[in-house]
């Protein structure tokens, strides 16, 4: 039986709205640490951007004078090098602005582009790598100054002497969930993912749907909150290697042939954690070339190898995948680690 086509989208989602303005609930910075979002929070408009005029003047103008911070994520199709941005939503306190990359274009998202890069904007994001890699590869924009959900809730989890296994990453979902930082359960986008299942193309639909515009917004509103949480937490040690690990995560997959010389330097490490010659190790990232046809030495059989690498090594290690690229091997951490994994990886290459 011949498979079926997807519906068109006036049959596949719901219909278009009316207005290009919506309300959505959008939690502000808690008073305490110990407070936790309610039902009944403010409410605030969501903005679909087609033009950079409908982009506020503070995040269009980035500068010293006015220093801000946003929730910041994006929707593709396949978000990566080779895929094709559709949406960047920004969370500000008193608004969210899904930016329309489709009907905007390229000249909406070159307007974008100075805050992205600024270190006046702060982008507080849930795992930055693909969305970094997308915006570096479809429109040359080098992403910084991001304050990384995902790497803070690991810190986190340091500072209170719990150990990480390779490869355990939360998700935002499970981020949202618990009660430290959020304490919403009932946050799921799994109805969307069915969508994005049956039909990757799902964010390239125009108008926006409703749906679209809400689930677009789900995904930021609640970053800012989830910053000062995590913020009032982070020890000093914690706060520098939040800052230089996001900065690694940004051109981690960003490959490029001048060894990042033209992005954005890395966070120094501060004075006050130089304590008699006894502070935080260097962090650096290392790309390692894997010959064609190799890379299942590296991984082994159902990824034993790599498993072991990094269980043995103090460092982040990863493989681009079927999204690329898929000839490298990404490691991120102090500079004795990393070598370590280089040196484990090497070998098990000339052993095979």
């Amino acid at each position: 039986m011949a498979s079926s086509s997807p519906p068109p989208p006036s049959q596949s989602y719901s219909s278009a709205t009316p207005s290009y303005q919506f309300i959505t609930h959008l939690p502000i910075a808690p008073s305490s640490p110990s407070e936790k979002v309610e039902e009944e929070e403010p409410r605030v408009p969501i903005h679909v951007v087609t033009k950079a005029s409908q982009l506020p003047v503070d995040f269009l103008e980035p500068s010293p004078h006015s220093k801000i911070v946003i929730g910041f994520d994006c929707e593709a199709v396949d978000l990566c090098r080779d895929g094709a941005l559709c949406i960047i939503q920004l969370a500000f306190p008193d608004a969210i602005y899904l930016v329309d990359a489709i009907e905007g274009g390229s000249v909406l998202i070159e307007a974008c582009k100075p805050a992205l890069e600024s270190d006046y904007v702060t982008k507080v994001i849930h795992d930055c790598k693909r969305d970094s890699e997308a915006l570096y590869f479809q429109f040359g924009i080098k992403l910084n100054n991001v304050v990384d959900t995902q790497i803070a809730y690991s810190l986190l989890e340091e500072q209170e002497g719990q150990r990480r296994l390779p490869d355990d990453y939360i998700s935002l979902v499970g981020l949202l969930a618990d009660p430290r930082y959020c304490g919403l359960s009932n946050v799921d986008k799994e109805e969307v993912r069915v969508l994005l299942r049956q039909d990757p193309n799902f964010w390239t639909y125009r108008p926006l749907s409703e749906q679209m515009i809400h689930s677009a917004a789900d995904d930021v509103r609640f970053l800012l909150y989830i910053y000062h949480q995590m913020m009032a937490k982070l020890t000093e040690r914690s706060l520098w290697l939040l800052a230089v690990r996001g900065a690694l995560y940004c051109r981690c997959f960003c490959v490029n042939n001048n060894n990042y010389a033209d992005w954005p330097s890395l966070p120094p490490i501060p004075d006050e954690l130089k304590v008699d010659g006894n502070g935080p190790e260097e962090e650096i990232l290392s790309v390692l070339d894997v010959p064609p046809g190799k890379m299942g030495c590296i991984i082994g059989k159902k990824g034993a190898s790599i498993m072991s690498i990094k269980e043995s090594c103090n460092a982040e290690i990863l493989i681009g995948g079927p999204r690329g690229p898929a000839d490298k091997v990404f490691i991120i951490g102090p500079v004795k680690q990393v070598k370590k994994a280089e040196a484990m990886l090497r070998g098990r290459l000339l052993y095979i």
